[in-house]
């Protein structure tokens, strides 16, 4: 069964999918091993590995290491196209649409599409819409991309129409790594009214109730990255509350 497959059927059985996002830089290294093992056994459905930026070239060995011990999806998260291995399941093939950087519009889409498929890997379309968390982001800084404003959910529902008509299969409502606040319930709630695309939302989700929150807005995947860093054992909280749809 293809990745995106297993993603559809987990939202149909659960309510949701749980993804952890891991960064596969140095600053984690010595960590990849006990995350994974914690994911594995703590109700995760499924591995995003990425960074905005590397500070080493040991990245692809870290992929690697995750893959091997991982029992579930192991899935890319691109930021850029030096980091495409052959190590992962699938992969978020991303389109910037909030942003009005061409290069991250198509332009780095271009020069991985044949990489992409000379390794075989799984392309998932996404269009990836950069909300205003409320601090600088470096997602922000290095894709040249201005966020919506949270406060402007119209702007919001038209990106994600638009990558809906794109063909898009998911739609990522990303507040930023760390980001003071998460995307707003009533902005999950008017997307997914308006629109019949699958919506991953991540950045600024620090508690199981923010995310069963926004599972219950109409979240079909919710993303934690810098919550369960530093705190590994809270996973499988976040992993009861967002498979517990009301």
């Amino acid at each position: 069964m293809i990745v995106f497959d297993k993603l559809k059927k987990i939202v149909k059985e659960k309510g949701a999918g749980f993804i952890v996002l891991i960064d596969p830089d140095r600053k984690n290294d010595k960590k990849l091993e006990t995350l994974v093992e914690n994911a594995n056994c703590s109700g995760v459905d499924a591995i995003l590995v990425g960074g905005s930026l590397m500070m080493d070239g040991r990245s692809h060995d870290r992929v690697a290491r995750i893959k091997d011990i991982a029992n579930i999806p192991v899935i890319f998260f691109p930021g850029g196209v030096g980091q495409i291995n052959e190590y992962y399941d699938a992969m978020l093939f991303m389109s910037v649409i909030s942003g009005r950087n061409p290069h991250y519009l198509i332009g780095e889409q271009v020069i991985a599409a044949p990489i992409v498929k000379d390794l075989g890997i799984e392309a998932i379309p996404t269009g990836y819409m950069l909300l205003d968390g409320g601090s600088a982001t470096t997602v922000e800084f290095m894709s040249g991309s201005l966020p919506i404003p949270m406060d402007r959910p119209d702007i919001a529902i038209a990106h994600a129409l638009a990558g809906q008509y794109l063909g898009m299969k998911l739609i990522y409502l990303e507040a930023g790594s760390g980001a003071k606040y998460p995307v707003p319930i009533e902005t999950i709630e008017q997307i997914d009214r308006e629109t019949n695309v699958s919506l991953v939302v991540g950045g600024g989700i620090r508690t199981p109730k923010e995310a069963a929150e926004r599972v219950n807005a109409g979240a079909s995947f919710i993303v934690i990255g810098t919550a369960i860093e530093n705190s590994s054992e809270i996973m499988a909280e976040f992993a009861i509350a967002i498979h517990s749809k009301d």
